[in-house]
């Protein structure tokens, strides 16, 4: 299966979706496990990486919805 029958018609944005749920969770771990004194900066900048994140998957969805040819005719 070619990467457009995997990831649809916008496979920038789902690529985009999956580097930012994997960097904005390991940023999020980084702040929870690490014993550093700047742990809040991590766990805050992680959970906005997956809020930006839920954001692209929206976009990506919304974007891959195809009607069916009567319902384009009847727009």
């Amino acid at each position: 299966m070619d990467i457009r029958g995997l990831l649809g018609h916008c496979a920038a944005i789902a690529l985009l979706a999956l580097i930012c749920d994997a960097l904005g969770f390991l940023i999020l771990l980084v702040g929870i496990l690490a014993p550093i004194s700047s742990w809040d900066f991590f766990v805050y900048a992680g959970a906005l990486l997956l809020a930006f994140s839920l954001l692209f998957w929206v976009l990506w969805y919304t974007f891959n919805i195809e009607l069916p040819l009567r319902e384009q005719q009847r727009c």
